[in-house]
């Protein structure tokens, strides 16, 4: 028994399950503003499952696809994919497993997402082998996760509605501008690897430069789904919020790269779940 235990264990950390925390609240943002308010508990169920399988299936093909490089990269060399515990053959069944799980909660969700699910899951993949020929890999990884709000609309109504394009935009610029962050502890590995970056490529002040510009388009997209879905103070407050947290994860990046993990997991995290706890305070109090 405690051997599967310790292999849930592994597969939990090769795709640290616990970062699920940046798609989700926006997929469910999406789904209570289309919703206006309470979407049930069956979209409930399936969009986190939806959630949940694409971002294992991106993430196990990420691992599956780079564990030459990780074994090489002190930072990434005690990772399941090249330490020995997980082998190459489990972990891309384990991706191929969850991108079927995803397609099969799609059609159970409806037509238009059953229709979509293919081809979100080719773009999802794709961000594991762009950083091999562009630096704008760093896009793709936010249109991957820009589609999560896109994806809980379309599970609610059935259609892409101006707002939620706005929103999930935002979300693309907020990702690819703290992947940017990220990306500045691997400047030398991808250097010497071959390895395409914003930050290896154009250097640290570049990024910066970048990343904070991205982050101010997230800010101002946001504002745009603010006006677009009609919405009142309190998702205007979730812009302001979503705003002063990006500037503080830059001063902390700014001040100290060792600080680069905090601002990426622990500042995005706060900033996702406070977002949509503002959305829903602005659809109880509208």
């Amino acid at each position: 028994m405690q051997k599967y235990i310790n292999r849930l264990k592994d597969f939990n950390e090769l795709v640290m399950f616990q970062h699920s925390i940046f798609s989700l609240p926006f997929i469910f943002i999406a789904m209570v503003v289309a919703a206006d308010g309470w979407f049930g508990l069956k979209l409930l169920v399936l969009g986190a499952l939806a959630a949940i399988s694409a971002r294992n299936f991106a993430m196990g093909l990420n691992r599956w696809a780079d564990r030459e490089f990780d074994a090489s990269n002190p930072r990434t060399a005690s990772r399941p994919s090249v330490d020995g515990r997980l082998d190459p053959t489990s972990i891309f069944i384990f991706t191929v497993v969850n991108g079927l799980v995803f397609i099969a909660v799609a059609y159970l969700i409806n037509n238009l997402a059953f229709y979509l699910s293919v081809p979100i899951l080719v773009i999802l993949g794709s961000y594991s082998y762009f950083k091999r020929f562009s630096e704008a890999a760093h896009i793709i990884l936010g249109v991957s996760l820009g589609l999560a709000p896109l994806a809980g609309v379309v599970a609610v109504q059935e259609s892409i509605p101006a707002w939620s394009i706005m929103l999930s935009v935002g979300v693309m610029f907020w990702v690819a501008g703290f992947d940017l962050l990220y990306s500045l502890q691997d400047i030398e590995f991808d250097k010497k690897n071959g390895l395409f970056s914003i930050p290896s490529r154009y250097g640290v002040k570049a990024t910066l430069v970048i990343s904070a510009f991205f982050h101010l388009m997230t800010v101002l997209f946001w504002a745009f789904f603010a006006v677009c879905a009609d919405l009142g103070l309190f998702s205007y407050l979730a812009v302001v919020f979503s705003a002063l947290m990006l500037a503080y994860e830059h001063y902390l990046v700014r001040k100290d790269f060792t600080k680069i993990d905090r601002a990426f997991f622990t500042v995005n995290g706060y900033l996702g779940i406070v977002f949509f706890i503002f959305i829903i305070l602005d659809k109880v109090f509208s």
